[in-house]
């Protein structure tokens, strides 16, 4: 990701991508050919992904942009470049920089896309003004934020659990939803400069096996809830643990998790 905030790996340390996968990527790549639409990213094209984290964007935007075509990941963490370019075919091209001060020249790419990352952004207006910067003229960037909490159930009620029981990073935990208003996000897309600015809802479904998966998930720690779930003692835990399987309780079916989660693309042409 492109800020010090809700890093989702710790300084110095690999990052398994596995895990990440299984805590986010199952869910993040569900909206990821709406974010890659929404760019208008085609053959040939240069695209730039800001916080790419392990790549699950850049994967697919490899396969549209072919050969005549490249893809930059940039992220913050060396970490989650690192478990990118591991699991990405040696076209990708990564650079840690963050997204408020990106490291290329103006007008260097066709398309900019950002997935799950804008909301960690000190200033997600910066950040913005920054992805047109380095946007062509004519071209889109787009962006792929959560919605609220109640319509992400996979990480709302951790985030509110673990908040009680670490008071003093309960905003950091409700970071992922601080871009959930569809009104707020076309607005800072506007005062970035973008014009035919666009929001819109992707709802899709997943299904994670039993809640013993789900916590399996958390437990290995890789995300920024699971790192700060596991430096809480046995008894919180514990009481984390009962909340939030009280709350996943409506989304039990034959044993698994059938849950949906909404996520807001916004988009706008440089």
């Amino acid at each position: 990701m492109s800020s010090d905030r809700g890093l989702h790996a710790v300084a110095g340390q690999e990052v398994s991508a596995d895990a990440y996968d299984r805590y986010i990527g199952r869910w993040s790549r569900l909206a990821v050919p709406g974010l890659l639409a929404a760019a208008e990213i085609g053959s040939g094209d240069r695209v730039l992904d800001v916080a790419t984290g392990t790549g699950e964007a850049a994967i697919t935007a490899i396969s549209l942009v072919g050969d005549a075509g490249m893809v930059v990941g940039a992220d913050i963490s060396a970490a989650m470049l690192g478990a990118a370019r591991a699991r990405l075919p040696a076209s990708y091209r990564a650079i840690v920089t963050d997204g408020q001060a990106l490291a290329f020249q103006d007008a260097s790419f066709d398309a900019v896309v950002c997935q799950l990352g804008l909301m960690f952004f000190r200033d997600p207006a910066r950040g913005l003004a920054e992805f047109r910067r380095v946007l062509r003229a004519g071209r889109r960037a787009a962006a792929c934020v959560n919605s609220t909490p109640d319509k992400a159930p996979m990480w709302g009620p951790l985030a509110s659990a673990l908040g009680r029981q670490l008071p003093e990073q309960h905003n950091e935990f409700q970071l992922s939803f601080i871009l959930g208003d569809a009104r707020r996000l076309e607005q800072i897309f506007v005062a970035a400069g973008f014009r035919d600015v666009r929001v819109e809802r992707e709802t899709r479904d997943g299904i994670i096996g039993s809640i013993d998966e789900y916590w399996d998930d958390v437990e290995a720690g890789t995300g920024q809830m699971p790192l700060a779930y596991l430096t809480l003692s046995e008894v919180q835990r514990e009481t984390v643990r009962d909340e939030v399987s009280a709350a996943l309780l409506p989304f039990m079916s034959r044993g698994r998790l059938e849950m949906s989660v909404e996520m807001l693309i916004g988009s706008g042409r440089a």
